[in-house]
Parts: C-alpha cells; sequence; structure tokens
C-alpha cells in the first residue's frame, strides 16, 4: 500500500488545533477593502473554527 500524499494547497491553509479542530482564515479580506466597513474588516482578520461536516475532509488532504 503506498503512502499518501499530504496535499500542500490545504497544509498551507489550514492548521489542526490540539483539541483536533480545524482552523483557517476567513475569506473575502485580500482585496475591495475600501467598500468594506471598519467593523467588518476587523472580523475577517481572525481565524475560525471549520464546520464538522468539511473538517473529516480537510484532515485528510493534510494527514493529521
Amino acid at each position: 500500500m503506498p503512502k499518501v500524499k499530504t496535499k500542500k494547497s490545504a497544509s498551507k491553509r489550514f492548521k489542526v488545533t490540539g483539541s483536533g479542530k480545524v482552523v483557517h482564515n476567513r475569506a473575502g479580506s485580500n482585496h475591495f477593502k475600501s467598500r468594506k466597513s471598519s467593523k467588518r474588516k476587523r472580523r475577517l482578520r481572525k481565524d475560525t473554527c471549520m464546520s464538522d461536516a468539511m473538517t473529516s475532509r480537510t484532515k485528510k488532504m493534510i494527514q493529521k
């Protein structure tokens, strides 16, 4: 049985916490910042946990 390779694109975007949750950056903070409010941009700065439905698929991609 061959080794399963890590999806490098996924490993750069996601991180697994000690409790097993997957953390990622929020989408929508790269461009068109002038039309977004300061409150919205502040919220986009913070990381967030991934939903349970996506977590199992993402963990398989990053092999953790």
